[in-house]
């Protein structure tokens, strides 16, 4: 019996927007609104783009699980953001609330499809909420004076609202909340971590500029100078603006994860150098690396302050790559980054132990995989979701036995209903078929209901 792969076919992202006010060129809107086209397996959504979501309107209601939900009600919202939520079917006790913010021309939705942050909810049990522009531009406010001020209006103080709807509703970890966003979402990353410092722990900006960058007093969404890497300052001057935003703050300040194409034509890769200077100055610490490697090819990896995997500052210079920067894999290092890979939901139910093997049979430019689960415990397993990474350049296009989703990267097979029960000393066998770029190894780092299998 063969079911489809938990996915949909990626949408075209790439649209030109009308200008966004009358002294800015369309040639100009068209190439800053360039919706970053990200290699990340596109994710099955609940609300189409431009549909109406699931609503849960109750300001104290909890939103349905595993779907992607509209709430509204959720406070005090100057700019009239929607707020989408991810909540997965199991979170862990006091759950973690990672913000993730679209790029220009997107939408909660779309980002939510196209970016791998819900499957990795699944696995480690955090709350994905996605706001969603809805002025013309679809471009997230971070040029205002209302902006770049703690509670002074606009999107952050939108964006504040939905944290705390989220807080309250689930009992939320106030001390593990993160932002992360690509492009216009980048921006509002530096700007949410500069206004709010102690509501979060920490950011992963993708393709952004710094806080206080785009900074603007005639209305404008744009600003030039900032966008062609034409703005410097000193580290200090830059981490004044952030200092600024909420004066008389002496506490701790949010660890960030930055992320630049070295040929980005939008936002212009000097202001990768500039997010460094005004980082480490927030955070106190040396602009001379304290490790430096390649994690990937093309990769330069620097972190300030530390050398582990959560240092205060961390910065991927990616060579050659443009504006469009986010893919596979990508997702899961800001996880890492963020230390939510940690720990995941409690298994439902709890296996004793688990067994997993797999059998592959490759081509040019597919492979098929045979996998097969042994429950080695001495409790039954009654519902399962099997948690394995596939090689880079893999991306499966269908599958049995189970759902898959994503297609690649972090994957999650959910049971089907014919297998869902697994006794103990049982085994149940499933598959997929995939395509790949010359890796055709078969999958790893196994785990059955959050538990790790032996292979």
């Amino acid at each position: 019996m063969s079911t489809t792969v938990g996915t949909t076919a990626r949408r075209p992202l790439r649209t030109t927007l009308l200008a966004l006010f009358g002294g800015l060129v369309p040639l100009l809107a068209a190439v800053l609104f360039a919706a970053p086209q990200t290699a990340a397996a596109p994710r099955a959504a609940t609300v189409p783009q431009g549909a109406a979501a699931a609503s849960a309107t109750s300001a104290e209601g909890a939103a349905p699980t595993a779907s992607l939900t509209e709430v509204t009600n959720f406070g005090t919202n100057p700019s009239n953001l929607q707020m989408y939520l991810y909540v997965p079917d199991t979170v862990t006790e006091n759950p973690a609330v990672l913000v993730a913010v679209h790029w220009c021309t997107g939408s909660g939705p779309v980002f939510y499809q196209n970016t791998e942050f819900a499957s990795l909810a699944d696995r480690y049990g955090f709350i994905v909420i996605y706001p969603s522009v809805t002025r013309s531009s679809k471009c997230f406010d971070v040029s205002s004076p209302q902006a770049l001020k703690r509670g002074g209006g606009s999107d952050p103080v939108g964006i504040k609202s939905m944290i705390d709807h989220v807080t309250r509703t689930y009992d939320a970890d106030t001390s593990r909340i993160f932002a992360t966003g690509v492009s216009s979402g980048a921006m509002m990353t530096n700007v949410l971590l500069g206004d709010y410092p102690d509501v979060f722990a920490g950011g992963a900006a993708f393709a952004g500029v710094p806080f206080g960058c785009f900074a603007t007093t005639d209305g404008s969404e744009w600003n030039s100078a900032c966008a062609n890497g034409t703005v410097t300052h000193t580290p200090t001057e830059w981490g004044d603006l952030v200092r600024n935003a909420y004066p008389g703050y002496t506490g701790p300040r949010p660890r960030m994860q930055l992320w630049h194409g070295t040929e980005d034509d939008v936002l212009r890769y000097p202001n990768f150098g500039e997010m460094i200077k005004q980082w480490t100055d927030v955070r106190g610490i040396s602009q001379t690396p304290t490790r430096t490697d390649s994690p990937a090819s093309g990769w330069t990896r620097t972190r300030y302050g530390s050398t582990g995997d959560q240092a205060p500052v961390e910065a991927i210079s990616l060579q050659g790559v443009g504006h469009n920067l986010i893919t596979t894999g990508m997702a899961a290092r800001v996880i890492t980054f963020f230390g939510l890979d940690s720990g995941g939901p409690a298994p439902q139910p709890q296996p004793g132990g688990c067994k997993v093997s797999v059998t592959t049979n490759a081509w040019n430019t597919g492979l098929t995989a045979s996998v097969t689960i042994t429950n080695t415990g001495t409790t039954a397993v009654n519902g399962w979701k099997l948690g394995f990474t596939l090689p880079a350049g893999q991306t499966i296009t269908n599958g049995w036995g189970a759902t898959y989703a994503p297609a690649s990267g972090a994957v999650t097979a959910t049971n089907a209903t014919y297998n869902a029960a697994i006794a103990p000393g049982a085994s149940v066998s499933i598959g997929y078929q995939a395509g790949h770029t010359g890796v055709s190894a078969g999958p790893t780092a196994f785990t059955l209901n959050g538990a790790n299998c032996t292979t």
